[in-house]
């Protein structure tokens, strides 16, 4: 009789420490993989200028947004978007009205472990530079 009490104690410690179990390791795993992830980082160029960049999970990929906010429009600014070392994106972005700053998106692939993203960009005319980055 013991012995079966014994058996019945130690199945149901098992459900519920595998149930517990369970219920710990999804939601990490789809807070990676499905939607709801996001990571934002903010800080200041080399002068007045602020930047700002984002990720986020889409879709199995990552959804990149980086803005620098110089508060003065029309002033063109050369950028690149780095990915775990890589250059994954560049280009020329001109600041607009009423904000003075420009925005860039891009969808990047999602490798395993852990994602280093950066943003440089510096200004054309006065040579201030942003550096920012983060990791997903």
């Amino acid at each position: 009789m013991n012995l079966t009490k014994t058996t019945r104690r130690i199945a149901a410690t098992s459900s519920i420490v595998l149930a517990f179990g369970a219920v710990t390791v999804l939601p990490a795993a789809a807070a990676h993989g499905g939607g709801g992830h996001e990571v934002e980082r903010r800080g200041n160029c080399a002068g007045s200028t602020d930047w700002k960049l984002k990720a986020k999970s889409d879709d199995g990929r990552i959804e990149v947004e980086a803005e620098i906010d110089s508060g003065v429009s029309g002033q063109v600014w050369v950028w690149r978007i780095l990915h775990n070392g890589g250059v994954s994106a560049k280009g020329r972005a001109t600041t607009k009205p009423p904000s003075g700053s420009y925005e860039v998106r891009r969808l990047l692939i999602d490798a395993s472990g852990v994602d280093r993203i950066g943003i440089r960009s510096t200004n054309t005319v006065t040579l201030e530079s942003c550096a920012g980055n983060l990791r997903f």
